[in-house]
């Protein structure tokens, strides 16, 4: 999971957080910088081909590898080939061939994590998945080194065509673990199973269909319906419309805030070098402590309470990222003192994130469940996160941040919603 979660990690910063350093020193504007993020939406867009992912297994390398490390193997080569893309091209030249390359880049990123939620979810019980949340994020945030500090510090000593051709040489520690790992047994609910079989058990009552017309049918009710139908079985209209807001909302802080990141070190006088050590590795190994304590307090505290303190923690580290952007110029403790702050709270708030989701998705739809619920997430900020450059020029960045902090507020009062004694049953 350690190195599974690096593969998946590896990407995600490649899309947009370490590209916008680049696109930013290629003078390309903060509007289009922040536009481009929205390439990023096909990753929250992953649950309209999760189904197929789900269910369909691949011709030959599907019987080779099984249905999930078939899926994530394919996925990790096109990551690679991606990057490879990526490290030809030359943004203010061609801007074009640098989205469109980005574009591939979260298609691939965005199917391998299906097909490896689905393989984390199914590879342990339940008791274990805070103990692989854990594992997955602290693989990821190591993966986060690598594509932000390394790739900075590779960047200003041999510039960026040399940095994303070595992010894609480490591309293969993923295509190497798949091919190591085994293929987990199918996880199946007998409840799940008895409501997809009424479904098939209708269909076939169809005999003036073809029988390729009853076959289609049952595939789409199967992978597509049922996983719905499930979820809502579960919890009433109105639970389940709190979890979907809930989820919708946690995150809109870290998404609306994290691709202007980058471009405020820069504006603000800091050097590729400062952000290297100071953003990158101080702050991102502070991460990785986040994560190991993340497990703690989820175990002891439960995953609520961690959901709470995590949107409190970031709150104020994106009120820190304000005052800094208060003081007249680069400061390096100031930097330090946000950034780490910050790194402690992402840690916490993703953790308890990935296992809020894991303990609401059903054993019988890992992969489609998860996808829906991870795209929930992620949709909401993305869409903001692509207006973020325009409120920089807008009202400045000391109260951007103040704005991006705000932006926690509503996942709160869900989670004190949904924390009352009549919808206590729906968290776990």
């Amino acid at each position: 999971m350690l190195f599974l979660g690096f593969g998946a990690g590896l990407p995600y910063y490649l899309v947009y957080n370490t590209l916008s350093a680049w696109l930013r020193q290629e003078h390309i504007v903060r509007g289009t910088i922040s536009m481009l993020a929205w390439v990023g939406l096909i990753i929250t867009l992953k649950f309209l081909w999760a189904p197929i992912v789900d269910r369909v297994p691949l011709p030959g390398l599907g019987h080779l590898l099984g249905r999930r490390r078939s899926w994530m193997f394919v996925a990790q080569i096109g990551v690679v080939l991606a990057l490879v893309n990526l490290s030809t091209a030359h943004p203010a030249a061609n801007l074009m061939q640098v989205a469109l390359g980005a574009l591939f880049l979260a298609f691939c990123s965005a199917t391998q994590d299906i097909a490896l939620d689905a393989w984390r979810i199914e590879s342990a019980p339940d008791k274990e998945q805070g103990a692989m949340a854990a594992a997955y994020q602290l693989g990821y945030r190591v993966a986060i080194i690598s594509s932000t500090f390394g790739a900075l510090q590779i960047a200003q000593l041999a510039g960026w065509h040399a940095s994303y051709a070595t992010m894609a040489a480490l591309g293969l520690v993923g295509v190497i673990t798949t091919l190591l790992v085994r293929e987990p047994p199918p996880r199946v609910a007998p409840v799940g199973e008895h409501q997809e079989q009424r479904v098939y058990d209708w269909l076939a009552s169809r005999t003036h269909w073809s029988p390729f017309a009853r076959t289609v049918g049952a595939g789409f009710v199967g992978a597509v319906v049922c996983p719905l139908t499930d979820f809502l079985g579960r919890f009433s209209v109105r639970i389940a419309a709190l979890l979907l807001l809930l989820i919708g909302s946690y995150r809109l802080t870290d998404f609306t805030m994290g691709v202007m990141a980058n471009p405020f070190y820069i504006d603000h006088g800091y050097s590729l070098g400062q952000i290297a050590t100071v953003v990158k590795f101080v702050g991102i190994a502070l991460s990785m402590l986040g994560v190991v304590l993340s497990g703690v307090v989820i175990a002891r505290f439960g995953i609520v309470r961690a959901l709470v303190l995590g949107s409190l923690m970031v709150m104020s580290s994106n009120l820190a990222f304000s005052w800094l952007a208060t003081t007249p110029g680069p400061t390096v403790l100031g930097l330090g003192f946000a950034n780490g702050l910050d790194a402690m709270a992402l840690a916490l708030h993703g953790t308890a994130l990935i296992a809020f989701l894991s303990a609401l998705t059903s054993a019988r739809y890992t992969a489609t469940q998860y996808a829906l619920f991870s795209s929930m997430y992620a949709l909401p900020g993305k869409l903001l996160e692509g207006t973020s450059g325009f409120v920089v020029d807008a009202i400045g960045y000391p109260h951007f941040f103040l704005y991006t902090a705000s932006l926690s507020i509503p996942s709160l009062l869900l989670i004190y919603l949904l924390s009352r004694p009549a919808h206590r049953h729906a968290l776990p």
